[in-house]
């Protein structure tokens, strides 16, 4: 190069701003791929857990407005990323700390029903029916116009498909108003809530985009259809329609009285593999804990499990009209469905309850308040007094399937492993099943399965990072054994830093034997200061709580637990699951905070303390075809 040609090739560099001059010297001086020092620059995977609730309700929720509710969306966002807000009963309510993520699932039947009549919307005084429901509640006679909707809520007695249009349009702009991405994700959704006979077969639709998409279509609702399949034919044409996508999660089946997980279609035909499809399609998890019941296992169905007689309220249907039965319980628990599921692949090549787990409130008074001690329940009426304990959430004709008060748990709460707190990142991870729930308690809880995994691995700081390069997370999937391996599993737990030592970790496996019968087998893998012998902590955690004084120390039970399993049992040739059970050491339950905040007395046998948990998303394995 001669001199001037030199002198005007750096005249030409330094023209150049300084980001693209690094370009320049990058792309001149490397040619090839090359080992970064920096260990981050190429990971993918997920490295966060953010916690969230997928089932929040407001006064938008004809059940809970026209009931006398009066705290609408924007109480629940602003209560949900943190904010100090006031209940209905005139408390002052803050969260320990925010949601990461929220899903207001408002009923789609009438939705926002009650915020027409507290404006005194043209709309709805030019509706003969909810002119007569705003006279009623304008003249404080709401709890006869609740009641009128009430019998007849499974006709649209309203029937304005602009009040329609009107309250999703609002519901929709709320939810893109308080979306901060990065830092609190609102996603769009609602519930379709069928429940034919008081039947719960409820659903939380959740949308995966903004308003763009989600206002090109209405909720649908149980006036639409009570049946599930139709459910999933508006959801794929939603996603025809607009491009978005879009997935549904079940509430725990624990009130459905069998409908919920039954091996049959909602007209009662068999299965087919086009309504296995769909439903594994469009139903990636379900609603495993929340405030109307724990969902994971019953102790009818598991007799061997210590731990399955959690929160459990089994006397009868969502509405008390029908007490059940033995025969129901197979069909309603999320363990026993994974079991089904199984039996029903090996028939039909798709298993229909292919499901991961995630834990929400249900709560319909704005407030997720998940905490034993901050529990403003599951509505407005249940908001903390002296004498909640002593009242029914549903009054039933006969007492015995009435739920009480004090039946209801705190909640729940949903958690994902997800890189970024976005709407796509967060609704990818339910997606994909990398969720886990929790009884509403923070717990951290990881999973990874692989066929040569090592025990030390799990110590290891970077063990996520091979997690995901040699197995896969929960939610996941294993095939192909090797000759000779069984998998091995690596599970790391983290109590939440605001509250209790962990207990336990066990691994909860579903099988298909030799002959096409489902089994059921849990391990402890991981028992905090002592040992494990033959799958079993040698003695019980212990118990520091002090009922009287609503009190626990952490002086038992550890922060962090590990473990790495290899299954002792395992048949190659056997379709499998397996998922991880996290147990705290225990804690005073919200019955306790209340007794000695209201220095009251709670009736003989109400349960005073508890066990909190989580239950990570299943993997499965898969032999060989």
């Amino acid at each position: 190069m001669t001199r001037l040609a030199t002198a005007t090739a750096i005249a030409a560099f330094l023209a150049v701003p300084a980001l693209a001059q690094d370009l320049l010297i990058e792309r001149s001086t490397y040619t090839s791929p090359r080992k970064e020092y920096s260990p981050y620059v190429d990971d993918f995977f997920p490295n966060q857990v953010f916690f969230g609730d997928t089932h929040l309700h407001s006064s938008w929720s004809a059940d809970s407005g026209l009931g006398g509710a009066t705290l609408g969306p924007d109480i629940a966002y602003r209560a949900s990323r943190g904010e100090r807000v006031t209940s209905h009963s005139g408390w002052k309510v803050k969260l320990i700390r925010p949601l990461d993520f929220v899903v207001v699932a408002d009923h789609a039947e009438n939705l926002g029903l009650s915020d027409f009549i507290q404006r005194s919307d043209p709309l709805v005084l030019a509706n003969e029916t909810g002119k007569r429901w705003h006279d009623m509640v304008k003249s404080g006679d709401g709890y006869n116009a609740f009641l009128e909707w009430l019998r007849d809520e499974s006709t649209d007695l309203i029937d304005e498909p602009r009040m329609a249009q009107s309250a999703w349009a609002m519901a929709t702009e709320l939810a893109d108003e308080y979306y901060q991405p990065g830092t609190f994700t609102t996603l769009h959704g609602f519930e379709w809530t069928s429940h034919p006979g008081g039947n719960n077969m409820h659903r939380v639709v959740i949308f995966r985009d903004g308003e763009d998409r989600t206002n090109q279509v209405l909720p649908f609702s149980q006036y639409d259809s009570v049946d599930a399949e139709d459910l999933w034919a508006y959801m794929a044409g939603y996603e025809e329609k607009t491009g978005g996508r879009v997935l549904a999660i079940p509430h725990n089946g624990n009130l459905s009285n069998g409908y919920m997980f039954k091996l049959e279609t909602y007209s009662g035909g068999p299965l087919t593999p086009e309504y296995v499809q769909m439903r594994q399609q469009y139903e990636p998890l379900v609603e495993v804990t929340q405030m109307k019941g724990d969902g994971e296992a019953h102790p009818f169905l598991s007799p061997d499990d210590v731990f399955a007689d959690f929160e459990t309220i089994d006397a009868g249907n969502l509405s008390g009209k029908e007490a059940k039965t033995p025969e129901m319980l197979p069909f309603e628990y999320a363990r026993e469905a994974l079991k089904n599921g199984l039996a029903v692949e090996a028939e039909l090549g798709t298993n229909p309850f292919k499901f991961g787990m995630i834990g929400s409130t249900d709560a319909h008074g704005a407030l997720p308040t998940s905490r034993e001690e901050n529990n403003f329940s599951k509505a407005h009426i249940a908001e903390p007094s002296a004498d909640r304990f002593k009242h029914a959430l549903v009054e039933a004709p006969d007492p015995a399937l009435s739920i009480m008060m004090t039946d209801l748990g705190a909640a729940g709460l949903a958690a994902v492993w997800a890189r970024e707190n976005t709407r796509e990142a967060i609704w990818d991870a339910m997606a994909r099943k990398e969720t886990f729930a929790t009884t509403g308690t923070r717990i951290r809880v990881r999973v990874f399965g692989g066929w040569d995994f090592e025990a030390d691995e799990v110590v290891r700081p970077d063990f996520a990072r091979e997690g995901y390069a040699r197995g896969v997370p929960m939610g996941g999937d294993l095939t192909n054994a090797p000759d000779g391996a069984a998998p091995s599993f690596l599970v790391r737990a983290l109590r939440d830093p605001d509250g209790a030592n962990l207990d336990r970790i066990q691994i909860v496996k579903g099988w298909i034997d030799a002959e096409g019968q489902t089994q059921e087998k849990i391990w402890d893998i991981a028992c905090s200061d002592r040992d494990v012998t033959d799958g079993a902590c040698v003695s019980d955690v212990g118990n520091t709580v002090d009922i009287a004084d609503a009190s626990f120390t952490n002086s038992i039970g550890r922060a962090v637990l590990s473990a790495h399993w290899i299954d002792p049992e395992f048949d190659p040739t056997q379709m499998a699951f397996y998922y991880a059970r996290v147990i705290e050491i225990p804690t005073p339950r919200w019955t306790a905070y209340d007794a000695k905040f209201f220095d009251v007395e709670m009736p003989e046998g109400t349960v005073m303390q508890l066990q909190e948990r989580a239950y990570t998303s299943p993997i499965w394995y898969t032999p060989a075809k």
